[in-house]
């Protein structure tokens, strides 16, 4: 019994130390990222959240499509222990790319383009397997939706065996 504890307890720590390579945290640095056009899949705000730096973060998310979530302060106080100013975002590892774009792109050039549609694919582990197997099959583009789907994370894309590294994604 003790070393399902210590195992645990070693299983949370790499989980935890996983999610904090995906994330920044910090009004400035949100805010930042989102001025450079970073791949960020998600973003937690601490609800209620009514701070001057608060009303920059709207102005940069104005027209933007990004997966807001509004959440208590304890969440974002699970995530990191450092200074987070009530907001965290999810970074991406990937690239996304606009399906109307990639489609005209092919379409111009007369290349063949095979596209696999994902929906309601919630394990990023399902993820990385499901690609690892496009990519056996000659996929060339994952279409992803971008609410209600899995994160492409750091492990997914080891779950895919890599394989998400060569793929275009769209949402």
């Amino acid at each position: 019994m003790g070393n399902n504890m210590v195992e645990n307890q070693y299983r949370n720590r790499e989980q935890s130390f996983k999610e904090k390579e995906n994330i920044i945290y910090g009004i400035r640095s949100v805010v930042e990222a989102i001025k450079s056009e970073r791949e960020i899949n998600k973003i937690l705000i601490q609800k209620g959240m009514n701070k001057d730096l608060f009303i920059e973060l709207k102005e940069a998310l104005s027209g933007k499509d990004y997966q807001l979530q509004f959440v208590p302060v304890q969440k974002l106080d699970r995530m990191t222990l450092a200074n987070h100013q009530g907001v965290i975002a999810f970074v991406s590892p990937i690239e996304y790319h606009d399906f109307y774009s990639l489609v005209d792109s092919k379409l111009e050039k007369k290349e063949q383009l095979t596209l696999l549609f994902l929906d309601r694919i919630t394990d990023v582990r399902n993820l990385g397997a499901i690609a690892r197997t496009a990519a056996c099959q000659g996929v060339d583009a994952l279409v992803i939706p971008s609410k209600g789907s899995a994160l492409v994370t750091a492990d997914a894309v080891k779950t895919s065996a890599g394989a998400l590294n060569f793929y275009l994604f769209v949402r």
